[in-house]
């Protein structure tokens, strides 16, 4: 039996218990009104309003009490587990030694296509069968809950070593449960007593670590007081506009040289050590601080392009809900015209998974951007359906394909929609780029299929701001 449910049962007893006496007194004061009364049965006003008070008492103690039971349920109703207030107080109370998080990534495909009815039965087998998988592997000590939808939790009193290996083998075990595939993202953090709202937070901010870099082990173990570390440091960058920036070099083959270099940000701690994105994004994000991180890098390349020559042109992202946002791209604006800079030295770089729902309005918004002369990219381009969604009604100045393309050369199905999007480019009259560059056959290839740029290791290191304001400051 779930923990949830055998203390849900519990509540349940103690709730009988103290509705027994209130029912005991009224039907004590019932059965002297009746037996040791002589009057009773002569309707006097006493009597009426004796009777009337009782049954009002009894109906209202009773609907009192429905109430309670409702309001103070331990239980998702779907599930059986925890509920997300109640498994907060179960960690809070147990203090246990792991915490982990269960996101399930293709929950609203499963409703879409099975329905309600389906998929909650799928949501109860998932915890009856995490709670039993636990069991037969003797873990009694299992606090199972649910936040909301697709997020599940679970509290063991294990380390955090065996807690990962244990979960692992549930997902990989249970990929099918059914009848309906599921898909399994996960994280797990060493608990150590934080405060629990605290700790289902950075849970979050780890999954969506693996999100921002999915080639990240889902079984990577986070500390809480590391991470709580991580969010003050993080905080603490950006308040000072501390960013590294460093530039990857792109290759024209038509000129053969580099003239074009493309961005990646890290945060700064005082101490000059790197943040990486994938840990401190979920953070910026979580605490709505994506445009004051995205302006950040736009002041910080600015200044870069000011000190280095007209010919070079950077290319760097910028999330899309920063560019929907108008008193952000006002800003934007107000920075180039203020700096007199050729924005045409600027290319933006946009990735998303799924296309805008307002479609009409995001396009209307990057053609704004683009005739104040930035140029804009789709990157990742052919890894969903978004990009070519994109492209079929929008202008872009440049597509980066996604990386399978290069890493799957030797593949004929990958070759062949490579050079199907290389052909649909060129007619488009879209600079094309192939990154992840690593080998010399590769290079050689790419140049035959007639890409535009390459970047990747095989192409040239990455160079910090002062390296490349040394050699293109002329």
């Amino acid at each position: 039996m779930l923990h949830s449910v055998k203390e849900e049962r519990g509540r349940h007893f103690k709730l009988a218990l103290r509705a027994g006496i209130p029912i005991l007194v009224l039907a004590s004061l019932l059965f002297y009104t009746t037996f040791f009364k002589d009057n009773l049965a002569v309707p006097t006003l006493e009597n009426i309003f004796l009777m009337g008070g009782l049954i009002f008492v009894s109906i209202y103690f009773i609907f009192f009490l429905l109430e309670l039971d409702a309001r103070e349920s331990l239980l998702d109703q779907t599930t059986k587990s925890y509920n997300y207030e109640s498994f907060l107080r179960a960690i809070s109370r147990h203090k246990p030694k792991t915490v982990a998080m269960i996101h399930l990534n293709n929950l609203s495909t499963i409703n879409e296509n099975y329905g309600t009815i389906d998929t909650n039965g799928l949501l109860r087998a998932l915890v009856f069968k995490l709670d039993h998988f636990l069991r037969t592997h003797h873990v009694k000590e299992n606090w199972i809950g649910r936040n909301h939808g697709a997020e599940f939790l679970i509290a063991l009193n294990l380390d955090t070593d065996t807690s990962r290996k244990l979960i692992e083998a549930f997902t990989k075990s249970n990929q099918t449960i059914d009848g309906i595939e599921v898909d399994y993202r996960f994280s797990i953090i060493d608990h150590h007593g934080t405060e629990p709202k605290k700790t289902i937070t950075l849970l979050r901010d780890s999954l969506f670590s693996q999100e921002i870099k999915p080639e990240r082990e889902n079984s990577e173990i986070r500390d809480a007081d590391e991470l709580t570390k991580l969010e003050k440091l993080t905080i603490n960058a950006l308040e000072n506009d501390s960013l590294n920036l460093y530039f990857r070099p792109l290759y024209n083959t038509k000129k053969r040289e580099i003239d074009s270099y493309e961005i990646s940000t890290k945060l700064r701690t005082e101490e000059g050590r790197d943040i990486l994105p994938r840990d401190y994004l979920p953070i910026v994000n979580r605490l709505g601080l994506g445009r004051k991180y995205d302006l950040s890098i736009f002041r910080h390349i600015v200044k870069i392009s000011q000190l280095t020559d007209d010919h070079i042109t950077f290319s760097f992202n910028l999330s899309p809900f920063s560019l929907r946002n108008q008193d952000f791209m006002d800003k934007v604006f107000t920075i180039a015209d203020e700096e007199k800079i050729d924005t045409k030295r600027f290319i933006i770089e946009l990735y998303e998974r799924k296309t805008h729902h307002n479609l009409s309005a995001y396009l209307k918004t990057l053609q704004k951007i683009r005739s104040r002369g930035f140029q804009i990219c789709i990157d990742n381009f052919g890894a969903s359906n978004a990009s070519m969604e994109y492209i079929k009604h929008f202008k872009f100045d440049r597509v980066q394909f996604d990386r399978d393309f290069v890493s799957r050369l030797d593949e004929q199905n990958s070759l062949s929609i490579l050079k199907s999007l290389i052909s649909m480019s060129k007619g488009l009259h879209i600079t094309t780029v192939a990154k992840w560059v690593d080998n010399k056959e590769q290079k050689r290839r790419l140049i035959k299929l007639d890409v535009n740029y390459l970047q990747g290791y095989y192409i040239g290191k990455q160079l910090t701001e002062q390296q490349i304001i040394q050699q293109y400051n002329q």
